[in-house]
């Protein structure tokens, strides 16, 4: 069997938690009751609003004294994702070196995108940005070089403001944008990442493939790994990272969280506490 252990968390909606270790499983070798963690929790384990919940430790990561449990609570899901989106699937390398990119990143106030948009910053990137009117100036503090309000025609169109063309899009918005509305917008090889791919991405995908067209639309699925996450939390400690939160809600409130969640308009992260 697989061993677990029930850690003490405050948490995020679903299956991202944090906090501290009361009891370990049979076979858990890296961590000890006291432990300060964050998790990614898997379906098979259960959701994370729960006083007490069970992680695997293969999806566990220590959690330093300056990352507190709110920040880590924000990182496995929407943080591994933006990681994922941006390393794997469109080849970014965070250290800066490589190619520079031109970069489009929708949605970028919510939770992946905020995370996204930092985390292109890391590498040798032009980063613009797509989020409402309200949440410009909070963007363009995360290192976004432009802006884009995709309630205005020109948002909508996705047209960069200095008239570049994507290498890469990061669509993280829910609702859909045609592959029509990106394809004029991307480079020669330009491709879109999209994190929430449903029929009409892959009915474009099909056009692509029977076109044979250079620009592409790639669907993505995360997937969860303990050096990723990891990586993620040591760059919040560096404080070349951060978790916006959007507001906190506590346990016995869990329904409020949801609700802000469903709604679609959250800045950051939506955390549950005990």
């Amino acid at each position: 069997m697989r061993p677990f252990f029930p850690p003490k968390f405050p948490h995020t909606p679903a299956t991202d938690v944090a906090g501290e270790v009361v009891e370990v499983g049979k076979g858990v070798q890296n961590f000890k009751p006291g432990d300060k963690v964050v998790a990614y929790l898997t379906l098979a384990n259960g959701g994370g609003l729960a006083e007490f919940v069970t992680a695997s430790e293969r999806l566990t990561v220590a959690r330093p004294p300056e990352v507190s449990a709110a920040q880590g609570a924000g990182l496995p899901i929407a943080g591994l994702t933006a990681l994922q989106a941006l390393t794997q699937a469109a080849g970014l390398k965070l250290d800066g070196s490589g190619q520079k990119k031109n970069i489009l990143i929708t949605a970028a106030s919510g939770g992946v995108g905020h995370y996204a948009v930092q985390l292109a910053k890391l590498g040798n990137t032009h980063v613009t940005a797509t989020c409402g009117a309200r949440n410009i100036e909070f963007i363009k503090s995360l290192g976004a070089d432009e802006v884009l309000d995709y309630k205005t025609p020109e948002g909508a169109a996705l047209n960069s403001p200095s008239g570049r063309k994507y290498d890469v899009a990061v669509h993280c918005a829910i609702t859909g944008i045609p592959w029509s509305t990106f394809k004029p917008n991307l480079s020669a090889n330009g491709k879109v990442i999209n994190i929430t791919p449903g029929p009409s991405t892959w009915a474009a995908i099909a056009q692509n493939t029977l076109t044979f067209s250079k620009k592409q639309l790639v669907p993505m699925f995360m997937s969860a790994k303990s050096e990723n996450l990891d990586y993620l939390v040591k760059l919040v400690k560096e404080g070349k990272l951060k978790t916006v939160i959007d507001s906190k809600h506590p346990l016995s409130k869990a329904e409020d969280a949801w609700a802000k969640s469903i709604d679609g308009h959250a800045t950051g992260k939506i955390i549950v506490e005990p």
